[in-house]
């Protein structure tokens, strides 16, 4: 069986091109929020904004180095939600 709370919350997050960006960005290294801006081409206060969506939905951890926070994915939650949108998609 689905999880359909949690997959519909998943499609909702990702719903948003600059989030699904931000994701493919991230999936090289960690980076802080000025460098997403500026690869991305967005304010740095937008990217704070859908980087706590991507932190609220476990999609993205934040660390402390020095005086900037780096943002990295947090590979077992996107296993885990990989797993639940190839088990909605597969066909049987």
């Amino acid at each position: 069986m689905v999880d359909s709370e949690e997959l519909a919350r998943m499609f909702k997050v990702l719903s948003v091109n600059s989030r699904v960006k931000m994701i493919d960005l991230l999936k090289g290294r960690s980076l802080c929020v000025n460098a997403i801006a500026h690869a991305l081409d967005i304010t740095p206060a937008a990217v704070s904004q859908h980087l706590r969506i991507l932190r609220d939905a476990d999609i993205v951890v934040a660390e402390k180095r020095g005086y900037f926070v780096h943002y990295r994915l947090n590979p077992a939650r996107l296993a885990s939600l990989s797993e639940l949108a190839q088990n909605l998609l597969e066909m049987k």
